[in-house]
């Protein structure tokens, strides 16, 4: 037999497609050709697998070997298939046998370790949706590929290790049997791990810990903590406006702490976004914590949507994805970067176009900015301290373009304590005490939602809040006029509806009425009647 087949994971973005490799062994003169749109980097591997092959002691034959990479239509990338490439060609050699219906996912030393790859979580979960039951991988990628359930993972550290699991009765030259184990960089006798997904994936919650900052140390400061509270209860995007020092920083980092554990869909989404950028390492177990990203206002950007020369990858939005994107000092930023971040904040994605093909990343993330009121920071109270001219402080928070800050639901001016009594007031609640109300509302929006398959009042539509969750207009009657009189969009008047949802949630209501519809109108408005000032 001179055919050999077996399987891998081509992953575009963090989406994997399942790849079928078809190895055939010619007759002509020695050649190794790769085909199925592999990239510079995938076409390396063909020395790579040469080697391994050689110092594995079963070297690949002196003759033309063809390797083609299923759909053959999908471009394909990295290393991750340099395992199940040497695989095929063992098969077709006959070398090994039952490798068709297995995923091979490993990249190949020289001396032929299995080194591991990026983006075994998404890997082996998108080829498990396919079907697939069986894996190979790295012992340094079992646990991560062990976190989807119903899988059978098994763990090398070497590729002799995988062509001895599966290796074909002794032929004529012994096979792998045959070969000169003392040569091997490893213990001749060991074997395959077995691991069988879900057993430790770590469906457990993760407590908060020491490394997350604890709102008790804000000092004051009742409207902005309430905001924050609002924004982790319902979801929401939060802009904190205020003078240097006035805590707006302090209270952004601590927005995580009182921020619910994910649940297991979450937990896997942002676990595979970690996986596939390898900023956290090794994945040992779910990432139950909402991320927190807070990239430097110098950041271009594709630093923070994504992008790249080939497949575009993933930016500090995608990071972020179900949890927290902070940025300080907000006017800062390039404004087509932050203009740039209007597309994700409605839709909860970003799609990224380069000449190799189209990728789209999640980004559904809650927006916190923080920002001066001016450059020199003092244009609060009267304004008496301030340096600027008019034109700079117009201009400088222009830098926040109007349909930007339509997409943020709570504004809220953060005032620096006036007194000594004030900066050095008793602590206010813990995280911990918050949170209890977070979750608590949190509940109250999975069970109203759940008939729509939402779960936050932050992905409340138009036509859910003029239909079935429609309040009386006694209860709207002030938020209606200001849509009249156009001072309010008709984005911004399902945002404050949104939030009256969630404020209502926080004291246990069962529906908003007049005060929770003027009070969301009230953290909404602030920073709109601040620039028409």
């Amino acid at each position: 037999m001179s055919m050999g087949r077996a399987r891998s994971v081509a992953l575009v973005g963090v989406e994997g497609h399942l790849i079928e490799v078809e190895a055939d062994i010619g007759q002509s003169l020695p050649a190794f050709i790769l085909l199925g749109l592999p990239d510079a980097s995938l076409r390396e591997s063909q020395d790579r697998i040469r080697s391994a092959a050689k110092n594995t002691g079963l070297d690949l034959p002196a003759r033309r070997l063809t390797v083609n990479l299923l759909p053959a239509s999908l471009p394909k990338s990295g290393s991750a298939l340099d395992l199940a490439i040497l695989i095929s060609a063992w098969a077709a050699q006959g070398l090994v046998v039952g490798t068709e219906d297995v995923v091979f996912l490993a990249e190949l030393g020289l001396d032929g370790r299995l080194r591991p790859v990026r983006g075994v979580l998404p890997a082996v979960a998108a080829a498990a949706r396919a079907g697939a039951v069986r894996f190979v991988v790295s012992r340094q990628n079992a646990a991560e590929a062990a976190l989807v359930p119903g899988v059978e993972v098994l763990a090398a550290s070497h590729a002799y290790e995988v062509a001895k699991g599966f290796a074909a009765p002794a032929g004529r030259d012994g096979g792998v049997d045959a070969v000169d184990r003392s040569r091997l960089p490893l213990d001749p006798d060991a074997g395959m791990d077995r691991h069988i997904g879900g057993a430790a994936a770590g469906l457990d919650t993760e407590d908060p810990g020491p490394g997350v900052a604890d709102l008790a140390d804000v000092r004051g400061q009742h409207q902005a903590r309430f905001a924050l509270e609002a924004a982790a209860a319902g979801g929401h995007h939060l802009l904190l406006m205020g003078a240097p020092g006035a805590g707006k920083t302090m209270l952004a980092e601590r927005l995580p702490g009182i921020l619910p554990p994910l649940c297991d869909d979450d937990a896997m989404e942002v676990t595979a976004i970690g996986s596939v950028t390898g900023q956290a390492g090794p994945v040992m177990r779910l990432t139950r914590r909402a991320p927190f990203e807070s990239p430097h206002h110098s950041a271009s950007t594709a630093a923070i949507v994504g992008g790249g020369a080939r497949l575009a990858r993933p930016g500090a939005v995608t990071r972020a994805h179900r949890g927290v994107l902070f940025l300080d000092e907000a006017p800062e930023f390039q404004r087509p970067t932050l203009d740039a971040l209007r597309q994700p904040l409605e839709t909860g994605a970003v799609t990224l176009h380069r000449a190799a093909g189209t990728v789209t990343y999640p980004a559904r993330f809650q927006l916190v900015m923080a920002a001066n009121p001016c450059p020199c920071g003092m244009a609060v109270g009267n304004g008496r301290d301030c340096s600027c001219t008019v034109l700079q402080r117009r201009s400088y928070l222009t830098r926040l373009s109007g349909p930007l800050l339509d997409r943020i639901d709570l504004q809220v001016q953060v005032e620096r304590p006036r007194s000594a009594s004030m900066a050095l007031a008793q602590s206010g609640e813990s995280s911990a005490e918050v949170l209890s109300r977070v979750v608590q509302a949190r509940a109250s929006q999975r069970e109203r939602l759940a008939p729509w398959g939402m779960s936050t009042n932050g992905d409340l539509p138009l036509r859910l809040l003029t239909g079935q969750l429609r309040l009386d207009p006694h209860s709207t009657r002030a938020l209606d006029a200001c849509l009249d009189r156009a001072v309010l969009s008709l984005r911004g008047y399902v945002r404050v509806l949104r939030l009256a949802w969630t404020l209502a949630d926080l004291v246990g209501l069962s529906l908003p009425g007049a005060d929770e519809v003027d009070a969301a109108m009230q953290l909404r408005q602030t920073a709109e009647e601040r620039r028409a000032a």
